[in-house]
């Protein structure tokens, strides 16, 4: 009996043989170029360098000057804008620190119910129903709606003289309240219409979340004998907690950034009690053409929901080890 050499017409290529072309290609792909990422990444650093960094450093700009777009003239006055804003007197520091103080109250108000109503919501709707389906949807539909949908909407079901929720609990015998021209009410109503209309998208992301723990988990803790409160706290908890840190940090930016509710609902009423830094920036660069003023404010709010968002990191980061 003889056997075929390696080489000789009619051997089998050995399984080097084989993986050799294979390797080369591999290698030829990816020494072919190094901006091939690049390549790839093009599209998105397009769209970010065209909407996030030359925004962000043409309104630097803007608000190193004194700028009416209405005028050809924009002279440079440094950080003249800046230093009105912290100067007690100025014609923008009261206005804009008292818009600064109705949005803090507002997201001070709104964040904890829109983190724990949702989350709550979530644990209900990852149990296993009939129906859980169409609850999700029923929970998540109003996220759907423009921010003018839901505030036109609110506005007419609240309105104090012609109201449809007055016009209800006064047929209960309760007296008219005035839930868009009167504190609290005011900072009631748009909390409230906050909860309902976005609470499904926080109550989505946790779903996502208790959907990536391991049924296991759940199953061990219950043979040692845990009860639901104590597998809420030891497996629920640190296992959402990367998805806690999202939630929060996004609810943050976004009821700090209000500006629809107020402006449809309230019309910043009463007074200006509930006008946000948000729509206080758009009228004074909207409507007083002050657009250099206009962008140091928005500037500082950035600035100030910055550290807000560091120290949130630090928290969760600190508590999370």
């Amino acid at each position: 009996m003889t056997t075929q050499q390696v080489g000789q017409p009619g051997a089998a290529p050995s399984a080097a043989a084989k993986k050799a072309p294979r390797r080369q290609e591999s290698k030829d792909f990816i020494g072919a170029s190094p901006w091939t990422p690049y390549l790839f990444m093009a599209p998105y650093l397009v769209l970010f360098v065209v909407f996030v960094v030359i925004p962000v450093v043409y309104g630097l700009w803007i608000s190193l000057h004194s700028w009416d777009y209405l005028l050809p003239g924009k002279p440079w006055v440094g950080l003249e804008n800046y230093v009105n804003l912290f100067t007690p007197g100025s014609t923008t520091s009261g206005p804009f620190w008292k818009s600064m103080e109705a949005t803090g109250k507002y997201t001070l108000f709104s964040v904890p119910l829109l983190v724990v109503i949702p989350l709550l919501v979530a644990l209900v709707l990852n149990q296993q129903f009939r129906g859980r389906t169409f609850f999700r949807g029923v929970f998540f539909a109003p996220y759907v709606l423009s921010i003018a949908v839901v505030g036109i909407l609110w506005r007419f079901l609240l309105d104090p003289n012609v109201g449809l929720i007055n016009y209800y609990l006064g047929q209960l015998g309760i007296g008219t309240i005035p839930w868009i021209t009167a504190l609290p009410w005011a900072w009631i109503s748009l909390v409230g219409v906050t909860v309902w209309w976005t609470l499904g998208f926080n109550a989505v992301i946790y779903l996502a979340g208790l959907q990536d723990i391991p049924r296991d988990l759940y199953e061990a803790a219950a043979v040692d004998g845990a009860n639901a409160w104590q597998r809420f706290l030891n497996i629920t908890i640190p296992g959402l907690w990367p998805v806690l840190l999202f939630v929060v940090s996004i609810t943050i930016l976004r009821e700090a950034n209000m500006f629809g509710q107020s402006y449809i609902i309230t019309q910043g009423a009463p007074g200006e009690e509930t006008t946000t830094a948000i729509i206080y920036i758009a009228e004074t660069g909207l409507r007083q053409f002050n657009m250099g003023a206009a962008a140091a404010m928005a500037y500082v709010l950035a600035f100030f929901l910055l550290l807000i968002s560091i120290a949130n990191f630090a928290f969760f980061r600190q508590r999370g080890d």
